[in-house]
């Protein structure tokens, strides 16, 4: 059974784990191999190269885009890495070999940015593209890092284990991100050896381009696609569970255990990083399921995520949800009956490349909550030019997903446990497929609208 394995960063940073849990564990000798790993950059690596992902604070893409002093931040970057290094030696890493493979890397990159400013500063370019390469260059440092780390903790161990450096620095070939992900991998025995690939892959395309942070879950989509692999496995430091644990307590939620694709997509819908919407459509058109693990309970199989899955009995599977949604209402006395007025309102939406989480119509008015982000303030601003009347307003978004919820009484329950925490429902959402119900509250209720609809309706099913 061939595998293709996705190890995040915050597990990542925690690799005396992995390395116990994950590559070794309980295998025999002859179970060893037959493994493909794609990982990411040790926790906070990505934030201090680009930007916090989470608060937005610069980091050394920045520095390049304001013409200021990269070099230097990637030195004190260097530093940190060595740091990290200097945190694997009791496990097997080679701190001498680790730190040369670094600064160089980091030195390549300075090399490359220097050449990019260059042609930048000559005006014949688009800024835009050059940003972009920019931007991918430092990304990769962080994947390079990690993958070659754990190839020479691996190799240490006593493990035959091989460096797959995807990130092209040592090589100007032209080639799409699926062309060099199969040249990489054409030849090798995987019974004999354990690959360990960077999550970032060169492409002519960019991969950042179409994915942004996103792009370690696609590289490791096309990976399994690519090898024809038999599952793909997502190791993260919690269960894909019903809820939260950060928000009702490890104590309150419990493992999905088994799910399908349609579920994923609306868990990826409202950011919910299961995997990301544009990873996870290869892996079910080629018929690979996905099993998302947790990297501290190694026994535990975790949950299952294929295409065909229906559960047996109606339930909730998973309570999740977003705050940062702003609901959009366009309302005018003259749409009763027109045909088409919606069409209007969302060319917009493609002008701008704004998609929707929820739509809700009445005769007069339709509602669209979209994320909040630089885009939909400039969409707001010109809806408001052009419509009669035109509201936005910063919401949540709560919902409660299952493969089979379509049995009466979901709704009864969950509006009941909103209502017993006096949270009120600014509008909602449910399709034929009856998959998801979406509820938009305010933001300061989401919290315990987690909790309570995850006690009404996982805890006590």
């Amino acid at each position: 059974m061939l595998t293709v394995e996705k190890i995040g960063g915050t597990s990542m940073s925690q690799f005396q784990d992995v390395l116990q849990n994950i590559i070794t564990g309980k295998r025999a000798p002859e179970q060893m191999y037959n493994r493909i790993f794609v990982v990411s950059a040790y926790n906070n690596v990505t934030n201090w190269l680009l930007e916090h992902k989470k608060t937005g604070e610069p980091g050394v893409y920045s520095k390049f885009l304001n013409s200021e002093d990269y070099p230097q931040a990637l030195d004190e970057l260097c530093g940190k890495l060595i740091q990290i290094n200097e945190s694997l030696v009791n496990i097997g890493l080679n701190l001498n070999e680790a730190n040369q493979f670094i600064t160089n890397r980091i030195n390549q990159a300075k090399a490359m940015l220097e050449s990019l400013r260059k042609v930048l500063a000559s005006g014949y370019v688009n800024a835009k593209d050059i940003h972009l390469a920019a931007r991918e260059i430092l990304a990769s440092i962080g994947e390079a890092h990690s993958a070659w780390n754990s190839v020479n903790i691996i190799q240490n161990n006593g493990i035959n284990a091989l460096f797959i450096d995807l990130c092209g620095f040592d090589d100007n070939e032209a080639l799409t991100i699926d062309q060099r992900i199969t040249k990489a991998f054409s030849g090798i025995d995987f019974s004999e050896v354990i690959c360990v690939a960077t999550g970032y892959t060169k492409g002519t395309e960019g991969i950042m381009r179409a994915f942004d942070r996103g792009y370690s879950e696609v590289t490791f989509s096309k990976i399994a696609v690519d090898v024809e692999a038999d599952e793909a496995v997502i190791h993260k430091e919690y269960h894909l569970s019903s809820a939260d644990p950060n928000i009702v307590g490890v104590e309150n939620c419990v493992p999905v255990g088994l799910t399908n694709y349609i579920i994923a997509d609306q868990l990826a819908d409202i950011g919910m990083e299961a995997i990301h919407p544009k990873a996870a459509k290869p892996l079910e058109l080629a018929g690979i399921n996905i099993r998302i693990k947790n990297t501290f309970e190694p026994e535990h199989e975790g949950t299952l995520i294929s295409k065909d899955y229906k559960s047996p009995d109606t339930r909730i599977e998973i309570v999740s949800g977003s705050k940062q949604m702003i609901a959009v209402e366009v309302h005018d006395p003259l749409m009763v009956n027109e045909v088409g007025y919606d069409a209007r309102i969302m060319s917009y939406f493609q002008k701008y490349n704004v998609s929707y989480v929820l739509k809700s119509t009445n005769a007069n008015s339709i509602t669209m909550v979209i994320w909040e982000n630089k885009n939909a303030e400039k969409l707001i601003e010109e809806l408001k030019k052009v419509f009669y009347q035109v509201n936005a307003v910063p919401v949540a978004i709560v919902c409660a997903m299952g493969s089979n919820i379509s049995g009466p009484g979901f709704l009864y329950r969950a509006t009941k446990a909103l209502y017993e925490n006096n949270i009120n429902i600014e509008c909602y959402g449910q399709s034929l497929m009856q998959v998801n119900l979406q509820f938009v509250i305010r933001r300061e209720h989401y919290e315990a609208a987690i909790k309570a609809l995850n006690g009404a309706l996982c805890q006590n099913p």
